[in-house]
């Protein structure tokens, strides 16, 4: 599969996106590193490592039949050398069928490689409809 090298982990990201929006597997993977060491995490599913089984688990999300929009919010970034991190909220509404919102914490982690930057990781949880300052009280120490 022929790789678009990006240039910055903004772009990589920016792909990600854009591929779940368009449920277009293939420039899904072409944003993630070829690699088994690769890990995702989609919101309570299980921990999923290797090339195929991330290939796997996208299949089946764009398979599906629900068109995504996804918009980013409170994002924080963390870049040093060859690895940016992204921690953020997806704001998540299904366009399709029955509409839906849901909002998502997610880590993306990308790598500079040879083929340009590239997804490692990607781990998204719910977000929970509190904060966690209102659910859990204050402790002292």
């Amino acid at each position: 599969m022929p790789f678009q090298p990006f240039l910055t982990p903004e772009d990589a990201q920016n792909a990600f996106y854009e591929a779940i929006e368009r449920a277009n597997l293939e420039d899904m993977m072409g944003v993630w590193a070829e690699d088994e060491e690769i890990i995702c995490v989609h919101p309570q599913g299980p921990r999923l490592q290797g090339f195929d089984a991330v290939r796997e688990s996208w299949k089946r999300i764009f398979t599906g039949g629900l068109q995504l929009k996804v918009a980013i919010s409170e994002q924080q970034r963390y870049h040093h050398l060859m690895l940016a991190i992204f921690v953020v909220h997806e704001n998540i509404k299904v366009v399709s069928g029955q509409p839906q919102e849901a909002l998502v914490v997610s880590t993306n982690v990308f790598m500079q490689t040879h083929q340009g930057w590239r997804m490692v990781v990607h781990h998204s949880s719910a977000s929970p409809k509190r904060t966690f300052e209102e659910e859990i009280p204050a402790v002292l120490h």
